[in-house]
């Protein structure tokens, strides 16, 4: 049987990986005793790597494929192939920026202000921020962002070549993708009467499209939709007053468009 070798994540973007994984369809269990993972998908063998090492692994063909972050590739200078970007991180799903920053009683204000001194301690320092509370919290201020980054799923160019392999890879981006795309989103059916159906979608936001089926129950119909879980709780009494019945919300894993 043909297997992917996969590089995961081991350190801050680990527990986020494995939480995507599983969204996505993938039972990853690590045990604190091994760097390999076990998945529910024979064609695949996963191995915990850092994120700083995973590019040169991948590139040198030790692993297929792995996770890691784009800053980690420029700073290799690895040449690998980009499969998907995924814009997660360890506490969110955005981006994340190494900045410049400084003391915030700092009379430095910009790169420009800066001067090389060795003797002394650093006047300012460059590190990934995600949501900046860590900064916050030291009492340090922005001045400028160096880069933004997020995590990307990289394969080795041989492995890509490998139809085998390359489709196994596009299998996972798609379902990753949908996975992410699901965050934060429900999925809402209700019944309601063709009278009142102008009404309800004016209220209704919908993906794209809501999908309305025929009941049997004549002039009836049901109506099918996705929306940003936030809005659930003041859409629900909207559309309770527009004439909806049988209002059901439900989970979403993926989102495949």
């Amino acid at each position: 049987m043909p297997k992917l070798r996969l590089g995961i994540p081991k350190g801050s973007l680990q527990e986020a990986t494995m939480e995507l994984f599983q969204r996505a369809g993938y039972q990853l269990q690590v045990s604190s005793r091994s760097y390999f993972p076990t998945v529910d998908d024979e064609e695949l063998d996963c191995v915990l790597i850092r994120a700083q090492e995973m590019a040169r692994y991948v590139q040198d063909g030790v692993l297929d494929a792995g996770l890691t972050g784009r800053d980690w590739i420029i700073e290799n200078d690895a040449k690998v192939v980009e499969v998907a970007d995924l814009i997660y991180a360890k506490q969110s799903f955005r981006k994340v920026r190494w900045v410049l920053a400084a003391p915030e009683n700092s009379p430095i204000r910009g790169p420009k202000d800066l001067e090389v001194k060795p003797p002394l301690l650093a006047d300012a320092i460059v590190e990934v921020t995600e949501t900046g509370s860590s900064l916050r919290a030291n009492k340090l201020r922005i001045l400028d962002t160096v880069m933004e980054s997020n995590t990307v799923l990289i394969a080795n160019q041989t492995a890509w070549k490998d139809e085998w392999k390359r489709r196994k890879l596009e299998s996972m981006k798609m379902l990753l993708e949908g996975a992410m795309m699901a965050y934060g989103k429900v999925g809402l059916m209700l019944n309601i009467h063709k009278d009142n159906l102008k009404v309800l979608l004016d209220v209704l936001p919908a993906l794209k499209r809501p999908t309305i089926s025929e009941l049997s129950e004549p002039g009836w119909v049901a109506v099918n939709t996705i929306l940003e879980e936030r809005l659930v709780r003041d859409i629900i009494p909207r559309l309770k007053q527009a004439g909806a019945q049988g209002i059901v919300e439900y989970p979403l894993n993926k989102i495949v468009m």
